[in-house]
């Protein structure tokens, strides 16, 4: 989320929302990060509501960690990235495409 942010020329503090449920943040280029954890959640409920607004949202770049939680309420084109932990320190990304927009996201990269 820190890279993500910087790179959208967001400047100030980045946090978990773990407790919030949700962060905001906008950047210098006029699009606004949606930051959502929704570990502590059994289910989407209203959360589900508000994701579907967000990730509707042509200037809301949505964030979900947990997001099996909100799985009905998020579009099939969506970009997954799993994070797999492979020593004390490193970290394996891999990518998922659900549609051609991500799809084109992930060759972008």
């Amino acid at each position: 989320m820190q890279g993500l942010a910087r790179a959208l020329s967001y400047n100030g503090r980045v946090t978990s929302p773990t407790f919030t449920l949700s962060n905001a943040y906008l950047g210098e280029t006029g699009l606004e990060i949606h930051h959502y954890d929704l570990y502590r959640l059994a289910e989407g409920g209203i959360v589900g509501e508000e994701l579907a607004e967000d990730v509707a949202d042509p200037n809301v770049i949505t964030v979900i960690e947990w997001a099996g939680v909100a799985d009905a309420k998020l579009p099939p084109d969506r970009l997954v990235i799993q994070f797999t932990v492979t020593g004390e320190t490193e970290r394996t990304l891999s990518l998922t495409a659900g549609g051609q927009r991500s799809s084109e996201l992930i060759e972008g990269l």
